[in-house]
């Protein structure tokens, strides 16, 4: 069903920009121009197909898988194409309004020449500022991500747990957009902070548990002296995740899914705390039930009352949640920053939730949400640079 409304949506899009490229490209190429479209999205199509049956997609031909990427490439640029053209017809409109006295025209009348010499030269315009954004996305979206260090103070802060260094990844997203090429330099950049503890906030893979392995091969060999954990994110649960928790739990990463570990540093102890996502209820929306979801009872049970709590919530809209197992700082991700963000200061994010990116406070207790460092649908991020949280605890 998910790949008969991607096709849908493929075909609907693709539909649409070839309504603009004939505005904009000479007549003699519009006999061929449908068919050259068709052409170039038959390789994603293929590629899709064979992750919805359940293929190996990520053994594929690795021509198979570069033709793919480069329609998601197309994709992307297909989309702010649009956005330019949709524009151009506004500023039209608006810049050349019907008088009102003025006859309405027939419907066979020839299209009006000055609005159609105005949009051609918007669309060949719009065609050089879209592969600019689409190019600038794909940079910032593969680029070096930014690290963010943050010191972080609480009174109550055990004396042992003074200076303690924990870097968080988010939504590293491996799979078709997201390659092993681009994990092994996060592993890099990640290692040069030296953090004790290293914390993945969910959404490891793009959607099948396969894509786990180019993961843990990059990060193979990074153990920091406290310990590496994870809980899994919406994504890691849009197919069976019982592989994914067997191969994290192997490579010596504990899977946290309402559950809990109790770091002893310096005298004085941590406790990590894991909350499951809300997806584990309905798994690739095929009501299988992997889970209850979030539990914070589950995730602080048997916990000393002394023992500082730092909680992974891959959703932060699940805080509450987190506050409610004791939470005194909660980790989460999930919405890459709006990863897309076209509007100047408006961040997409906010159309799932008031909690975009950055450090909120309740009270006394903390949140941090990640801008994360892969990307989803579209092989780009526009004003949402990826990002490694590095985090130094202190008391005070």
């Amino acid at each position: 069903m998910a790949f008969l409304i991607a096709l849908i949506l493929i075909v609907l899009v693709q539909w649409f920009h070839l309504r603009l490229l004939r505005l904009e490209l000479p007549d003699r190429s519009q006999r061929w121009l449908p068919w050259a479209l068709g052409l170039v999205h038959v390789p994603l199509i293929v590629f899709a197909f064979m992750r919805a049956a359940g293929m190996n997609s990520h053994n594929a031909l690795p021509l198979l898988r570069s033709l793919a990427r480069l329609a998601f490439y197309f994709q992307a640029f297909t989309v702010l194409h649009l956005i330019f053209g949709m524009v151009a017809e506004g500023v039209w409109r608006l810049s050349s309004p019907r008088k009102r006295d003025e006859p309405e025209q027939e419907e066979d009348t020839p299209e009006d020449a000055g609005r159609r010499a105005f949009l051609r030269t918007a669309a060949v315009a719009s065609t050089g500022a879209a592969a600019a954004l689409g190019v600038g996305g794909s940079r910032q979206a593969y680029g070096d991500p930014l690290i963010t260090r943050l010191t972080l103070s609480f009174p109550d802060l055990p004396a042992g747990l003074d200076g303690l260094r924990l870097a968080q990844l988010s939504d590293l997203h491996s799979g078709p957009l997201v390659g092993a090429g681009t994990l092994r330099r996060w592993r890099e950049l990640t290692e040069r902070e030296n953090p004790e503890l290293l914390l993945f906030t969910g959404d490891l893979v793009d959607s099948r548990p396969d894509e786990l392995q180019p993961l843990l091969e990059a990060f193979a060999g990074f153990i920091p002296p406290l310990g590496r954990f994870a809980v899994l994110g919406n994504h890691d649960f849009f197919d069976d995740p019982r592989p994914i928790w067997r191969d994290l739990e192997n490579a010596g990463i504990r899977c946290l899914e309402n559950a809990s570990a109790l770091i002893p540093r310096r005298g004085d102890t941590l406790a990590i705390m894991g909350l499951q996502d809300p997806m584990a209820t309905n798994g690739r929306f095929r009501r299988m039930v992997f889970g209850p979801g979030p539990r914070p009872a589950l995730a602080a049970r048997d916990l000393p009352s002394e023992a500082f709590r730092i909680c992974m919530n891959h959703r932060p809209s699940e805080w509450e949640q987190a506050l409610a197992a004791g939470a005194r700082l909660t980790l989460s991700g999930h919405t890459h920053g709006g990863q897309i963000n076209p509007i100047p200061g408006f961040s997409s994010a906010h159309l799932i939730g008031p909690r975009t990116e950055g450090l909120f406070r309740e009270g006394g207790d903390l949140l941090y949400v990640s801008r994360g460092l892969g990307v989803v649908g579209l092989p780009m991020r526009i004003g949402a640079p990826p990002e490694i949280v590095v985090i130094t605890l202190k008391r005070g």
